[in-house]
């Protein structure tokens, strides 16, 4: 029996200004040697041409082996599958899990954004390897929109049951907000401007790590430590 997947706790997502400001991949390399086997950086970008964008998904998959972290690329079934980066994020809006699977097979891991219950819980009955839910907290990507607060967390983790997928919590997410989240049930968290706004975004990745491992994960559900 192989064993189970154990799927990174810290996510540090893109935006397009992220992934077009110079250095970015050394940022992005930097970031990937610090939380090693529990960051996964996601490259989220809807303005990149797609050969530049496979180009700058297989040099940061070159980093996956030594450090143990993870790429993922967004939306983009096709140049995930065509680079070796580890996995796919679909959103909402994109193609379902399960067409994905039927697509990709085994040959990425596959997650999807929701933003209710129902949607967690048809995705993760399709067989999505987590799911990122938000916006939890008010942020400026959402301005218009108020976030839906710790508790939507926990409502999405009951609707996926115990052996759902991790749940990973996105949208203004500090490191202060890390134990309630982990108390709401989360398996993970996503940052964006937590991350790449940081002065260091090294020291950001150890911040929000230290974060998770601050919490004993009580109350956190079947994925608190996932």
């Amino acid at each position: 029996m192989s064993a189970p997947l154990v799927v990174p706790v810290l996510h540090a997502v893109t935006s397009h200004e992220i992934v077009a400001a110079k250095g970015f991949a050394d940022r992005a390399r930097a970031v990937m040697a610090a939380g090693r086997g529990r960051v996964a950086v996601h490259l989220r970008t809807s303005d990149l041409p797609t050969r530049s964008l496979f180009i700058l998904a297989e040099l940061l998959a070159e980093a996956q082996r030594p450090t143990g972290a993870w790429v993922i690329v967004n939306d983009r079934l096709d140049v995930a599958l065509a680079s070796a980066v580890r996995g796919v994020q679909l959103p909402a809006r994109a193609l379902e899990v399960r067409d994905a699977r039927r697509l990709g097979g085994d040959r990425v891991r596959i997650g999807a954004s929701v933003h209710d219950a129902s949607g967690a819980a048809a995705a993760a009955a399709q067989g999505a390897d987590w799911l990122v839910a938000g916006h939890v907290y008010d942020t400026p990507t959402h301005a218009a929109q108020p976030g839906h607060g710790e508790a939507f967390i926990g409502d999405i983790v009951r609707a996926v049951g115990a052996h759902g997928p991790p749940v990973v919590a996105i949208g203004g997410v500090t490191p202060a907000r890390v134990a309630p989240l982990r108390r709401a049930g989360a398996g993970g968290v996503a940052a964006i401007r937590g991350i790449w706004a940081a002065e260091d975004p090294s020291a950001a990745v150890g911040e929000y790590l230290s974060a998770y491992d601050g919490t004993d994960g009580a109350g956190a559900g079947p994925h608190g430590q996932r």
